[in-house]
């Protein structure tokens, strides 16, 4: 992965299910204090220091946190040395954690800042490369103090737990900004901290024409702040009536016929590009990437490593495989919204239509365990054309496709991921995804598996750059 110049803030990402372990040992009936440690994945992003809650180590009262020298308490020396020697044979940063009274601001104590400046350049030594640290949690708040190195330290901007609903953890409220006229009436559901948050997103998209272009002007509409799109493909004539934003121009050259236009080296509009001119005309200001590459060049796999949210709008099993495992790697949720259509060729006959969509929690979800990944599949997308060519794979006949089919969901995938980013939904439906069948007007729920010997859910969950991604070799040097 690139280096990137590095930021002033970090942020932890947390799975539910260590957060859970975590806050029945912080905050028990005692109201006392107590301690743990947190290794985690660590990586430097465009937009700063990441941070990737891996393992757990729990401290014992009496034995592993004790009454303090020059605090409260503290953690036993030969707790932290194992603890140290744990996250450094597995590559994992540091983060001694420990809570206060309180519930939605915390800060350390002085104590708690001079134990730092006391333990942490040593630390660091051991460490030989991840960065350590200290976490404060109150019951809904954390603050933490990074060291990078002996002469540096950054401060946590703020913690994410992934689960069906995110939930975003900071050191005290933040005031929300003013008022934004063109979002009047969304504003009136969510509050004008909601649209801030949206604002403060970056979400992917993977895969930018039927689907994704709706995925992408519902997203730009609604406000979010920074997008990035992937996808390699440029339009066609035959997509263009479900392509948002599409022109004639785009595949049609405006001056010369289009075999001379071809000869000459011309060539139609890459679909990122359409999909940046929709998005700056619906948010003027957009942080916008377009990136012009299939999902596995290393370049484009690593802009959505720092991503808020992702969305899968690309139908190949090489798309679902690689952010299948960004989303548990990285602790990213995901959002994969498509349409397919059965039809008996011969016949000429409809089997079904349907529209679905998946929202990937990491740990809880995974494509892999649902059986949504086809192995020989995957194999034959991965051979070259030549390769095809000689095991003489039978040539795919395009599928029928319609744009309010697509819109189904699109407008469902945006939903929920509105609604669960900004904590909306009253319930948690995380076992089930949705599809909708138009030809008999039903509903129906998939669901959701998670199998224990899982390498993608499980034993990769939450190890960031420590496990490399299913794309191809960097050519950088």
């Amino acid at each position: 992965m690139a280096a990137h110049a590095m930021r002033s803030t970090a942020c932890l990402r947390l799975p539910i299910a260590l957060m859970d372990d975590l806050r029945a040992h912080l905050f028990r009936p005692d109201a006392d204090e107590h301690g743990a440690v947190i290794g985690a994945s660590a990586f430097e992003s465009k937009r700063g220091l990441r941070l990737l809650g891996r393992r757990l180590f729990l401290a014992h009262d009496e034995t592993d946190y004790v009454p303090g020298e020059r605090g409260y308490r503290m953690l036993t020396p030969e707790f932290v040395r194992h603890c140290v020697r744990a996250c450094s044979e597995e590559g994992l940063a540091y983060l001694a954690v420990h809570n206060h009274p309180g519930t939605d601001s915390v800060a350390f104590s002085g104590d708690d800042l001079a134990s730092h400046r006391r333990g942490y350049p040593a630390l660091l030594d051991i460490l030989d490369g991840p960065p350590a640290g200290a976490l404060v949690f109150a019951d809904n708040a954390i603050a933490g103090d990074i060291w990078l190195s002996a002469e540096r330290q950054i401060e946590l901007d703020h913690a994410v737990v992934t689960n069906r609903t995110t939930r975003v953890l900071r050191s005290a409220p933040r005031r929300p900004s003013a008022e934004d006229a063109r979002y009047d009436r969304q504003v009136r559901l969510f509050g004008t901290r909601g649209q801030e948050i949206l604002a403060g997103r970056k979400v992917g998209i993977v895969g930018a024409g039927g689907v994704g272009s709706l995925i992408n002007e519902y997203l730009s509409r609604l406000g979010v702040g920074h997008l990035v799109v992937i996808d390699d493909d440029r339009i066609e004539e035959s997509n263009a009536s479900r392509l948002v934003g599409a022109r004639t121009t785009d595949w049609q050259s405006r001056w010369l016929p289009t075999s001379l236009a071809r000869r000459i080296g011309w060539r139609p509009t890459l679909k990122v590009h359409i999909a940046e001119r929709v998005a700056r005309a619906a948010k003027p200001g957009i942080h916008f990437e377009a990136i012009g590459a299939d999902i596995e060049d290393p370049v484009a796999a690593e802009c959505l490593l720092d991503c808020d949210a992702i969305f899968l709008a690309a139908d190949t099993m090489r798309a679902r495989h690689v952010v299948n495992a960004i989303c548990h790697r990285y602790l990213i949720p995901v959002w994969q919204a498509g349409t397919k259509v059965q039809t008996d060729t011969t016949k000429g006959t409809v089997h079904d239509v349907f529209s679905v969509v998946r929202h990937l929690v990491p740990g809880q979800s995974c494509l892999w365990c649902s059986d949504l990944i086809d192995r020989t599949r995957l194999a034959e997308e991965a051979a070259t054309p030549e390769q095809r060519a000689v095991q003489t794979y039978i040539e795919e006949v395009p599928a029928p496709s319609v744009i309010t089919l697509n819109a189904v969901a699109a407008a469902h995938a945006v939903n929920d991921y509105l609604f669960t980013t900004l904590g909306l939904t009253e319930h948690d439906t995380r076992a089930e995804w949705v599809r909708h069948h138009p030809l008999i007007g039903y509903w129906a729920r998939e669901k959701t598996k998670t199998e224990s010997e899982c390498r993608q859910c499980g034993t990769f969950l939450a190890a960031g750059p420590l496990e490399p991604l299913p794309i191809r070799e960097s050519s950088r040097p």
